[in-house]
């Protein structure tokens, strides 16, 4: 039974998407929940999985051009079901083609400087140091003064969501100061006997609390649409990764059911593929909720602005030692600020107040986070 590929809608804004291209040819065995395309949204790159095993029979929308969503891009067939027969394939040198892959090119857009138009390992080394050098990391490349650059589509959307947001969801914020020594603590002793690749984040923490404060708040697990209140089933919260263009905010999904651990490591793979333009489909989309970390860059405190459709967002801190007082003594503690940004149409103060109440208290009181 044939199968097809369609483009899919990866949020409630999304009306068409670009085929950026196909990561198998026509003709190809393609297998269940391999990676068979990318494409480009005004907010990311995403890789399209395969729905079903088979042979990749047709391609019908090429690569470069843009579709609505639901539009069927190939389709695949089990094998024998008159697939199509395979496109030319480029011709290469079996080193050459080594090469590109290992280098993330792809082989059509290199011009082959050998026998009719094969492509040469000297090609392939021409076209990598053709490549625009990467900045080093933690450094943004940015225009050169005096430039007038266009936004990339990622900027726009950003720019056109955050001014919607802020003009028509009258927001309000909430700040609170945590205590962080025993969430320190005890993220200190299950990191030491986990290995490093296992090894659970403050923003682990973070969204830990937030999912399970989340499942007791629904009021704030929810989108104000025309002129009424929808509450989520789910809670899935976006999770901000800065990238080149902007931020993205792929989304965990069922947050208040998951261990942390498991908020770990799907986090950590999430932050990854992002930040790698290997998003996959579920990974964007149906988000209820948004937390968004400066701690890494110093932040002491900021606000966010709302992602619509959502109520919140919450935006945190770095964790620093300071004076404070505790059991009516002061000494040096790990503390750290948070700011709950709230659409007014879904909430008052006195339940954003209530659901930082309830937030500050896991993390003071951690052990409730291993529960689950």
């Amino acid at each position: 039974m044939a199968t097809n590929v369609i483009m899919p809608s990866l949020g409630f804004d999304m009306t068409e998407g670009r085929l950026s291209r196909w990561l198998k040819n026509e003709g190809e065995r393609v297998e269940k929940g391999q990676a068979i395309a990318e494409i480009e949204t005004e907010k990311a790159t995403v890789e399209i999985e395969a729905a079903a095993s088979g042979i990749l029979a047709r391609i019908i929308v090429q690569a470069g051009q843009t579709v609505p969503v639901g539009t069927v891009m190939g389709v695949i067939a089990e094998a024998g079901e008159g697939a199509a027969p395979p496109e030319a394939r480029v011709k290469a040198s079996p080193v050459a083609r080594r090469m590109a892959e290992e280098a993330g090119l792809d082989l059509s857009r290199i011009r082959g400087t050998g026998p009719g138009g094969r492509v040469l390992e000297r090609d392939v080394q021409a076209a990598i140091a053709a490549r625009p050098e990467p900045a080093p990391p933690g450094v943004t490349a940015g225009p050169p003064p005096g430039a007038t650059v266009p936004l990339s589509r990622m900027r726009q959307t950003i720019a056109r969501r955050m001014t919607e947001s802020k003009t028509r969801a009258p927001h309000f914020y909430v700040t609170v100061e945590i205590n962080m020594d025993e969430a320190m603590k005890m993220r200190e002793q299950l990191n030491s006997l986990s290995p490093e690749a296992e090894r659970i984040s403050v923003n682990d923490l973070i969204v830990a609390a937030a999912g399970r404060t989340l499942a007791r708040f629904p009021g704030l697990n929810a989108s104000y649409r025309d002129g009424a209140l929808e509450t989520h089933s789910q809670v899935n919260i976006g999770i901000a990764v800065a990238l080149e263009d902007g931020l993205i905010p792929p989304v965990l999904r069922d947050a208040d059911r998951k261990t942390l651990k498991r908020i770990a490591a799907e986090s950590r793979a999430m932050t990854e593929r992002a930040r790698t333009n290997k998003l996959r489909s579920d990974d964007l989309g149906g988000g209820t909720f948004t937390v968004s970390n400066l701690g890494m860059f110093d932040v002491d405190e900021f606000i966010a602005i709302i992602n619509p459709p959502e109520a919140a967002i919450l935006a945190v801190g770095a964790v620093t030692r300071r004076p404070a007082a505790v059991g009516g003594e002061i000494r040096i503690a790990a503390l750290m600020k948070a700011t709950l940004s709230v659409d007014h149409r879904v909430a008052d103060g006195a339940q954003a107040g209530r659901f930082m109440q309830e937030f500050k208290k896991m993390l003071e009181n951690p052990v409730s986070l291993l529960a689950g």
